[in-house]
């Protein structure tokens, strides 16, 4: 009987940019907490500290947990895969504009190839109408926040409509905007760019309800060590300043223990469809997908600096991930906070 086959020897990709020309990219991935989920009295001041420090890290490159509007856009076009609320529409914007999702997507980059360093409001104002008609509402808002309060009204394609939903999103408790929009605005940068996908997790099962039951049953029985973090999340929540909030969760302890229930104890959990380890492939597979589209977010600026936020329990995979690529160094999220 024939012994296994000799693995051969494999390639050692983690040596190919030891000798490169230029410095590498620096990416920092934060871990977020999601802001929806704070308490009554949450403020947005109470980010400043976060923000201060991020602010010094000073990334050209913003990315958020958003589903881009070009996946919008593929989603509608198959809504008998992705439902049909994949997304929020863009309804108003279009009707302020005459564009939809892939027209405008095309007027925004037309905008950026010829942006002035000094633009004028009436500019921005256009900027941010087409990014809402893009379903870039994040990008819209860097815009809107990067006018003086005096120049934040209708006018230039922006209507009433617009301006309100422009206001709301100024204020709602959400990490892309009270952390990403906020600090690209700050740093003087025209866009950021979500990086978000769930066209890989979209799991086909035959019984969606014992499907999630398995998976919840799988976090429960390993989550004894996360709900005492958990706590301790909910207590430094409470903070009139949330830096130490942000150092907890970016703490590898922490980390650790939200992959372990993650993926971990999904992948011990026994189930006769095997629902917990399905669930992980397409974990995984967002996960991945996403780190791609970080890595096209920079793809043209090699020397890039790389802020990338996210919800804290995607962290462990992006760093691994990312540091991985040619190029690509993976800042200390603990050294920037601190």
């Amino acid at each position: 009987m024939a012994g296994p086959a000799v693995v051969q020897a494999q390639a050692d990709l983690t040596a190919l940019d030891h000798d490169m020309a230029g410095p590498r990219a620096q990416v920092l991935v934060l871990g977020t907490v999601h802001l929806s989920g704070m308490p009554e009295d949450f403020r947005p001041e109470s980010l400043d500290p976060v923000l201060d420090r991020l602010a010094a890290f000073n990334p050209d490159v913003i990315t958020i947990e958003a589903i881009s509007g070009e996946e919008c856009d593929l989603a509608a076009r198959h809504p008998t895969v992705y439902g049909s609320d994949y997304c929020a529409d863009t309804d108003a914007a279009k009707a302020a504009t005459g564009l939809d999702v892939p027209a405008a997507i095309a007027a925004v980059n037309r905008t950026l190839e010829t942006w002035p360093e000094q633009p004028a409001s009436a500019q921005r104002r256009q900027l941010a109408t087409l990014f809402l008609a893009a379903n870039d509402r994040a990008s819209a808002l860097v815009q809107w926040l990067q006018l003086p309060e005096s120049e934040r009204r209708a006018g230039d394609g922006l209507d009433d409509a617009l301006v309100a939903s422009l206001n709301q999103l100024a204020t709602r408790n959400n990490e892309n905007y009270q952390v990403g929009a906020r600090l690209a605005a700050r740093l003087g940068l025209q866009r950021i760019h979500a990086v978000d996908n769930h066209t890989g997790d979209n799991v086909d099962v035959a019984d969606v309800q014992a499907f999630g039951q398995a998976i919840e049953q799988a976090w429960d029985a390993g989550r004894a060590e996360l709900n005492a973090r958990v706590e301790q999340e909910r207590a430094l929540s409470q903070g009139r300043d949330l830096l130490p909030l942000y150092r907890y969760i970016n703490h590898p302890e922490h980390l650790r223990v939200l992959a372990d229930v993650n993926a971990g104890a999904a992948m011990r959990a026994k189930s006769p469809q095997d629902y917990p380890q399905i669930w992980v492939a397409g974990w995984e597979i967002r996960n991945l997908r996403m780190v791609a589209n970080i890595r096209e977010a920079f793809r043209e600026r090699p020397r890039a600096r790389v802020l990338s936020i996210v919800g804290a329990s995607h962290k462990p995979w992006f760093d691994s991930w990312l540091g991985q690529m040619q190029g690509v160094e993976i800042v200390d999220a603990r050294q920037v906070l601190e």
